[in-house]
Order: C-alpha cells, then structure tokens, then sequence
C-alpha cells in the first residue's frame, strides 16, 4: 500500500491502470475510520481490480470553524486499518493541493440542496460537490462507493455524476450499525457513553414511523409527528427536522406511492450533530 499526497502522482497512478484495462475502485472518505467505511472498502475490493481510498478533511464543506478543527484526524490509524484490508492507495492531500493558491471555481447541484442538511449547513455541499468534482476527475475511477446514511449526499452526487457527464458507476452501501442500531459516524466519538446510548432515539423514531407505514399509514405528516413524538421522549435530544421526501429528487411528498420514499431527521445531543433515514417502499 502506498500514501500518496500530490494530485499529480495519483492521478497519473489511475490513467495507468485504466490503460491496462484494470477496473478503478474508489472509496471517498474524511478519514477516523469506522466499520461503515471498512465495508465499503471491503466492497470495492470484491468489484474491482484496484481500491484508491481518499482521506481529506474537506474544509469547505464545513459552515462552523470549530466543526472542523474538532474533526478527528489520525492518519496512521486510518491507514493501519486500510493496510490489513488490503487497499492499494490512499490519497492524502493536503488541502493547499486541493484548493490552490487563488482557487475559484465551486460546483453548485440546484435543486436538492436548499433543504434538510443545506438549511442547516449553509454551503455544505457546495463543498461536497466542488470536493468530490475534483477527487472523480483526478482518479476517473469505474466505481465510486458511498453509504446511504448520507442519503442526501448521495442523491446530489449522483445528480453531479450525472449532469456533467462522469463515466463511472455511483454504488450505494446500506448504513451500518453499532449493535444499539445507532449509525455509524466518525461524529459517534465524541459522545460521552451517556450520550451515546441516548442518541439512539433517533433510530428508534425512524423505526417507530417505519412501522406505522408498514401498518398501513400512508400519510407522510403523520409519519413525521410519530418521528417528533418519539424524539420529544428523549430531553437530551434536540431536533433539527424531519423530511419525508422522493429519495431520488428529494422533493416533499404528501402520501407515499409507488417510488422509493426517504424518511430522513437529524438532532443534535451533548453538542453533536447526528443524521440518519430510512427508506420506504410500497413495493417491498
């Protein structure tokens, strides 16, 4: 395995392989690896021939300062973990290599941005998309894996793939999670064991909604009280909103029907900010 640091290398390291016909994996990521990165690491391995795992604290995705400077950061743990899974490379820039010096050029996805996490993070994914935009055109990779509990973040960068044009395959991995059903997150770690064990109402009001949906409730306004009413129960917990929504457009539906629907909330609980959905579908 190798860590490489300049654009220049990696990106000369991939047009190779593609050159020999080898299929390129690619797994983005932020680093503080948890066992949700592990498997979609452990997938690109299953579906192609060489695993690119970027490790980038991204700066312009994040609207609070003092989010970012509490990001976890540990290099040589995230790649210990990486080498016993067998990845070939990480790419590990620096942000001077990512944004230079007189940098001005962002990408903006209209549409699916405006509401649920971009009311509360203003800017955040024009950072995501503007970040991933540069990762997909230096690596080109086949395959490019993400995991569905950033669902949001998944329906913009699948419409980004799409709009301008990048050849590759977008695979979406189920959440994994802690046996408590809580997500997993790099944000879990810094919750106190208290917190930690009280943030699982999040999960259990989108499975309390889940339920009444598979009991007949079709409704997406009543769904989403069940979400509030069983967050209420919780006084640590403060919620920031729930969406029902098209998982695909992201816009707001009044009844379920026949597509793929997102039931999707986020609180905050000893000072961190936690996401998590589900998806419901008739058709199961």
């Amino acid at each position: 395995m190798e860590i490489i640091n300049r654009r220049q290398r990696i990106f000369s390291i991939s047009r190779k392989f593609r050159r020999d016909d080898k299929k390129v994996g690619f797994v983005p990521t932020m680093g503080a690896l948890h066992a949700g990165h592990l498997k979609l690491v452990e997938e690109c391995r299953q579906r192609t021939d060489i695993t690119i795992v970027s490790i980038f604290v991204n700066p312009t995705q994040f609207n609070d300062k003092a989010d970012l400077e509490k990001y976890p950061r540990d290099l040589t743990q995230d790649a210990a973990m990486l080498a016993e899974l067998g990845v070939d490379y990480i790419y590990a820039p620096d942000a001077d290599e990512i944004y230079p010096e007189g940098f001005s050029t962002y990408v903006d996805v209209e549409g699916l941005t405006s509401r649920m996490e971009g009311a509360f993070r203003p800017g955040h994914f024009r950072g995501v998309a503007t970040v991933v935009t540069i990762l997909f055109n230096t690596i080109r990779p086949d395959i490019a894996f993400f995991g569905q509990k950033d669902a949001q973040q998944v329906a913009v960068i699948e419409r980004l793939t799409r709009d301008l044009g990048f050849e590759m395959e977008i695979a979406v991995l189920p959440t994994v999670r802690e046996p408590s059903g809580l997500a997993m997150s790099s944000r879990n770690e810094r919750l106190s064991d208290a917190d930690r064990k009280k943030a699982v109402v999040l999960f259990d009001a989108l499975c309390a909604a889940e339920r009444a949906f598979k009991g007949g409730e079709p409704n997406a306004a009543s769904l989403a009280e069940i979400v509030k009413d069983t967050i209420k129960k919780e006084p640590a917990a403060t919620l920031d909103y729930v969406s029902i929504v098209d998982r695909k457009t992201l816009q707001p539906i009044e009844k379920i029907g026949d597509s793929e629907v997102l039931i999707a909330a986020a609180i905050e609980i000893g000072g961190v900010r936690l996401i998590d959905n589900l998806i419901l579908d008739n058709r199961q």
